[in-house]
C-alpha cells in the first residue's frame, strides 16, 4: 500500500503536498541570506531564485512521498519532510525549513513540527525520528526541543560554511518520549 501523505492543519499552519503552481511562490519568496546561512550556505544576502532552481525544489517534493509544504496564512511558507527511512527499525530523520525571514521567531516551524511528529508516530507507526542542524542555529534547536526533540551528541566540525567549521547538533525524538509528554 502506498503511502498519500494527508495534508495536516493547525490553524494558519497547513501542511500540504506540493504542487506545480508553487514554482512561483518559490521563486516569490527568494532565497534570504540569514535564512540560508541556517541551512549551511555561506550568508551573500538575499538572492532571487532561479525559474529552474524552483521548478527542480517542487519537483523534488512533488516526488517525495513524506514531503509536505507548509502554507502560513495561505502562503508557501517552507517545507517539512522525512528521509532516510529504514523500515526494520521503524525510524527516519527529519529535515524542515522556512523560507521568509518575516515567519522565524512566530512559532510555525514549531507548530509545523508539532504537526509532523504526530503523523510520524501516528500515521506513519515511526518509532523513532532523529535529525541534524548547525550548532549555530539557535532558533531551530529551541523549536525542536519544544518538541521534545532531545539533544544526543554533536558531530564536531562536520560542516564547513564558507571557509569556517562547525558541529552538527544531532537530535532525537521517540515515540515513547511523546506518549509521555501527553
Amino acid at each position: 500500500m502506498t503511502y498519500v501523505a494527508p495534508t495536516l492543519t493547525d490553524g494558519n499552519v497547513v501542511l500540504r503536498r506540493a504542487r506545480p503552481e508553487d514554482v512561483e511562490a518559490r521563486i516569490a519568496a527568494g532565497n534570504h541570506g540569514e535564512i540560508q546561512h541556517m541551512y549551511g550556505a555561506p550568508n551573500e544576502g538575499d538572492q532571487p531564485v532561479p525559474k529552474e532552481q524552483a521548478q527542480r525544489w517542487v519537483r523534488y517534493h512533488i516526488d517525495s512521498a513524506h514531503s509536505w509544504f507548509i502554507d502560513i496564512k495561505g502562503q508557501l511558507g517552507g517545507v517539512i519532510f522525512l528521509h532516510s527511512f529504514s523500515p526494520t527499525d521503524r525510524r527516519a530523520t527529519l529535515a524542515m525549513g522556512l523560507l521568509r525571514v518575516s515567519d522565524l521567531g512566530q512559532g510555525y516551524g514549531t507548530r509545523a513540527l508539532r504537526l509532523l511528529v504526530a503523523e510520524a508516530f501516528g500515521g506513519l507507526h515511526l518509532h523513532r525520528l532523529s535529525l541534524r542542524v548547525l550548532s549555530y542555529n539557535a532558533r531551530a534547536i529551541a523549536a525542536y526541543q519544544k518538541v521534545g526533540f532531545q539533544i544526543e551528541g554533536v558531530e564536531r566540525q562536520s560542516a564547513r560554511v564558507g571557509d569556517v567549521w562547525h558541529d552538527d547538533v544531532m537530535m532525537g525524538l521517540l515515540a515513547t518520549d511523546c506518549q509521555a509528554r501527553a
